[in-house]
């Protein structure tokens, strides 16, 4: 009989996993899907998002969520862990758990898929809110599931763009103006009161910049689009604002990672995948780093003050789909910095900050000449019990995988551009490297070994020509995307899913717009071993924390909460799994609620 831990066989999928700090439990009866279910259509291809918002209604759960699956769209009202609480262990409670079959509202639209919504958190209240989502064939729909009244359609005719909506968000700090990112590798700023034209529109330079260019239109009177940014070559993927909601982040199918100051429109920072686009961009709670992820399999952290990519993290067998921060669990207390300032004093941070990683440097060396042999061990021990800086994220792929990564301050204060050849990769990790799908068993007789956050330490028993390993993995270094594709046709083709990619490459080009400002291909060679994208033994090579099957399709979202973690896939499901601990302080508070009054 096959060995059965944490909730099922090795391929099987799990039902609960072990952290640090304690155990997450999938949540019986808790799961969100699309009533009356059917089997699972292979053809739907946009992928299944989650959004949230906080009502603060009159019911004490004003929690709504909002998910999309092929052509249908659904908000509830999402009580967590509660729900599966008031299902499992309280007969009394049957009203509070939510129907299914009966949610706030429901859309089913014809001739085109949803794939994309966000809330509009500024203007919610117990009465209304209002909900954008994008479609494949680029229109744009402003609704109020609750009200369920005054709809807008906006690029109904499809004169702004044709391709798909791949991102949408409303813009900080601005309750009517929200950003559409599309396939064709173009942003869009639209004004909710404002319409759009009659006719196609024309677009006149406003700011030109180098991989970039926004435009505004050329028109009497004000209409919508406010702006176009073209960026880079290809779809655009994803974006994100940071916390303080000064700058954007945007990863696309060529790609690159690029960091706009949104206010003045200017390009502060960049990084180069390994290969393949970015899916994917999230920033960490205190807007210190940027997490990527994409078709490299890996997820990329990138320091937003130092311009450099910080770490790799290996541990999907497939594409990235999604990765999120987890705000609950990160601690982020030490050297915090308000980015709310000029651009002067950034700079003036970003100059302070690099002086102190390069004394860190020195620091870490003497310590490192120092300490020998068994030393080295409680050395690695008391730098985990003072680190103060650690942050957890996490991240979903096509594998069906869900990975927890800890990113703590030894793998924030590595050297910076070392060569990691002779010290962290061995002959194996490299191989596995270039062959993702390798047997991870080969791991464990490598002469060095790859751990969560620190960096690996030689075996005593182990050995293998440094030389070796530099010339195997600076050949790895060299491979374009297109050699990659040709090498990986010959093995493991089903194991790696790529029948489940994502929705095409770009329907509608607008290369002859962008010939004047898009790098040339071979740039991104000439990116090989700098700070945005440098070669695999040259930074840290993180391996998950927990890295666990959750599902039976592929991953689409994931999402932290005070009190859980929600995952959704493909096939129209979303899961909640509660975090240690919390089960028990819900189930306590509902038996306080259902206690008769003395």
């Amino acid at each position: 009989m096959a060995a059965q831990s944490e909730g099922g066989g090795r391929d099987e999928v799990k039902t609960q996993f072990v952290t640090r700090e304690g155990t997450y439990k999938l949540m019986p009866l808790s799961e969100y899907s699309r009533p009356n279910r059917v089997a699972y259509n292979g053809q739907v291809n946009t992928p299944v998002k989650t959004s949230f918002i906080n009502l603060n209604d009159q019911s004490g759960i004003g929690d709504k969520i909002c998910f999309n699956h092929g052509r249908e769209l659904y908000v509830y009202t999402y009580k967590g862990i509660r729900k599966s609480i008031c299902n499992y262990d309280y007969q009394g409670t049957q009203d509070m758990a939510a129907d299914l079959t009966k949610p706030i509202d429901k859309r089913v639209y014809k001739g085109t898929f949803p794939t994309c919504h966000d809330f509009n958190m500024f203007t919610a209240s117990g009465e209304g809110v209002l909900l954008l989502v994008g479609f494949t064939m680029g229109q744009v729909q402003l609704i109020d599931p609750i009200r369920k009244d005054g709809a807008k359609l906006y690029n109904e005719e499809r004169l702004v763009d044709k391709s798909k909506v791949t991102c949408i968000k409303w813009i900080p700090g601005s309750p009517n103006q929200f950003l559409v990112a599309h396939q064709s590798g173009q942003m869009y700023v639209y004004k909710d009161e404002l319409p759009c034209g009659t006719t196609t529109p024309h677009y006149q330079v406003f700011k030109p910049g180098d991989g970039f260019s926004v435009h505004t239109c050329k028109t009497k009177s004000t209409r919508n689009p406010l702006y176009r940014w073209i960026v880079g070559e290809g779809a655009i993927n994803a974006f994100a604002f940071s916390p303080c909601a000064k700058y954007l982040a945007v990863v696309g199918q060529d790609g690159y990672l690029r960091v706009f100051n949104y206010d003045s429109m200017e390009l502060v920072g960049t990084m180069k995948s390994y290969f393949g686009g970015l899916l994917c961009v999230c920033w960490s709670p205190d807007g210190k780093y940027i997490v990527t992820g994409g078709e490299d399999d890996l997820v990329t952290v990138w320091s937003f003050i130092d311009h450099r990519v910080v770490c790799r993290g290996r541990g999907h067998k497939s594409w990235v789909n999604d990765v999120a921060f987890d705000p609950h669990t990160s601690s982020t207390e030490h050297d915090s910095f308000d980015f709310s300032g000029s651009d002067e004093d950034f700079m003036q941070h970003v100059a302070k900050s690099n002086h102190s990683i390069l004394r860190e440097t020195l620091r870490d060396s003497l310590r490192s000449s120092a300490s020998k042999g068994s030393n080295r061990n409680s050395t690695d021990s008391r730098s985990i019990q003072n680190n103060l800086i650690s942050y957890r994220f996490g991240s979903v792929g096509q594998d069906t995988y869900l990975c927890l990564w800890d990113l703590t301050e030894d793998i924030l204060r590595q050297p910076i551009g070392r060569n990691r050849s002779g010290t962290h990769m061995s002959q194996n990790a490299s191989s596995n490297a270039i062959n993702p799908h390798a047997n991870k068993a080969n791991s464990v007789g490598s002469a060095y070994l790859t751990t969560n956050s620190l960096p690996n330490t030689p075996l005593m028993d182990g050995n293998i020509h440094p030389s070796a390993t530099t010339n195997l993995t600076q050949k790895f270094a060299t491979l374009t995307l297109g050699d990659r594709k040709d090498k990986e046709t010959h093995h493991d083709k089903k194991e790696h899913k790529r029948n489940f990619s994502l929705a095409g490459r770009s329907v509608d080009k607008v290369g002859l717009l962008k010939a004047n400002h898009v790098r040339p291909v071979d740039e991104s060679v000439k990116l090989l071993g700098t700070p945005a994208c440098p070669r695999l033994d040259e930074v840290p090579l993180l391996e998950p924390l927990v890295c666990k099957k959750v599902a039976h399709e592929r991953l689409t979202s994931v999402g932290f909460r005070e009190e859980c973690l929600v995952t959704a896939c493909q096939e129209g499901c979303v899961y909640t799994w509660a975090r240690p601990g919390k089960v028990m302080q819900a189930s306590d508070s509902l038996n306080q609620e259902n206690e008769p009054d003395s």
